[in-house]
């Protein structure tokens, strides 16, 4: 039997690129094929982070549906394009997995709502491929969360029979999974921010640096961790709050960081901007270590790492350093790079919408059931 192939795209909460992977499913076994990030054009980033703080644009729901389109038809030249270079035809992909672009997400307002941008219908149209999106949502009118959702991939993907095993996702928000090996009870949640506080600072700073990301942490490494800011941001309430729970840029953002600062009896401009890098670097390593050993069972022997800040060698050294007594690891070891596991997953949960299976985990987000997640755009 041939492998059915699925396409899955991701833009995270940082917005440094949409990762594209073209996966293979064949009975259990889950193959990577192909992979490729594409950077966001600048005016799209710039538009996008705007829809992203309230009351930031005149006329929202004008700019919204100008980005929905043009995010859309950015993600569609862009799969096109991989395709012909992979020489794959269209009709060689079963479905795409399109999580969309995150503009805002508020699991806690009465009624609760996430909301992706990213219009199926056009991407679906243009690709010639259908499309699953909306992932989220369905979770949320279930009193979920509609986050985080890996961690139902994750089970499937890197789980054993034989230990208990975290994996740990370094997005722009970072979020854990507990696999409990032979036992029962997967659970996940966002521990909190990551990449999207850093990678925000970072730009603030160098505008017109070629890189929208802090390279190797090089920036941060000038810096010296600021201990009373560094603490005014763990005492934020999302840290001490239990599971399940998600949070995303509504909730930790430049605005957030600055009215912290101000708590220190300082602006944030009065920091030294290399301090503020590294004094986040600490507040992700923190922040990482209080969720994990106050909210899982128990601490995992070995733990293993993806998303992008996998490869920042200072948050990877101060993580460490949090939680000495885990063994680290890249989800390289289990054969993924760390880079690709996110949008493996949406071409894994649109293949769950097709196959009609559940794709969350309720332990995880508190939805009610589960539920097949998504809906279907076709050409």
């Amino acid at each position: 039997m041939a492998a059915d192939l699925y396409l899955g795209l991701m833009s995270g909460t940082s917005m440094d690129g949409l990762d594209m992977v073209v996966v293979a499913f064949e009975e259990h076994q889950i193959e990577l094929l192909h992979h490729r990030q594409c950077p966001l054009p600048k005016e799209l980033v710039e538009r996008l982070s705007l829809l992203c703080q309230p009351q930031a644009l005149a006329d929202e729901l004008h700019h919204y549906a100008l980005a929905d389109r043009a995010f859309a038809e950015f993600c569609a030249a862009a799969v096109n394009q991989f395709l012909a270079d992979l020489q794959l035809a269209h009709t060689d992909i079963c479905a795409i997995g399109s999580h969309g672009q995150t503009v805002r997400h508020a699991p806690s307002a009465q009624p609760s709502y996430t909301l992706q941008l990213g219009d199926a219908n056009t991407l679906a149209a243009l690709t010639g491929i259908p499309v699953v999106a909306d992932f989220r949502r369905k979770d949320i009118a279930l009193g979920g969360q509609g986050a985080p959702l890996v961690p139902a991939f994750h089970q499937a993907l890197f789980s054993s029979s034989e230990q208990p095993r975290a994996i740990l996702n370094l997005g722009g928000i970072a979020n854990v999974t507990w696999l409990p090996g032979p036992a029962t009870g997967v659970m996940g949640f966002d521990t909190g921010p990551a990449n999207t506080l850093l990678d925000s600072w970072f730009r603030r700073c160098h505008p017109e640096a070629p890189d929208s990301f802090d390279r190797h942490g090089a920036f941060a490494a000038q810096g010296e961790v600021q201990q009373e800011l560094l603490e005014h941001c763990l005492a934020d309430d999302y840290f001490a709050k239990p599971p399940p729970k998600s949070t995303g840029r509504d909730d930790f953002n430049l605005t957030w960081l600055a009215t912290r600062a101000q708590l220190t009896g300082n602006q944030l401009s009065e920091f030294n901007p290399a301090d503020v890098q590294a004094t986040l670097i600490e507040l992700t390593a923190r922040s990482v270590a209080q969720a994990m050993t106050n909210w899982l069972p128990n601490l995992p022997e070995t733990l293993f790492v993806c998303g992008g800040g996998a490869y920042n060698p200072l948050l990877m050294s101060a993580l460490t350093a949090a939680l000495p007594q885990c063994h680290w690891h890249s989800t390289a070891v289990l054969g993924v790079n760390p880079q690709h596991v996110e949008a493996m997953a949406f071409a894994w949960l649109a293949r769950c919408y097709l196959k009609k299976q559940p794709g969350n985990l309720p332990a995880v987000t508190g939805a009610s059931r589960p539920t097949v997640l998504g809906g279907l755009f076709l050409p």
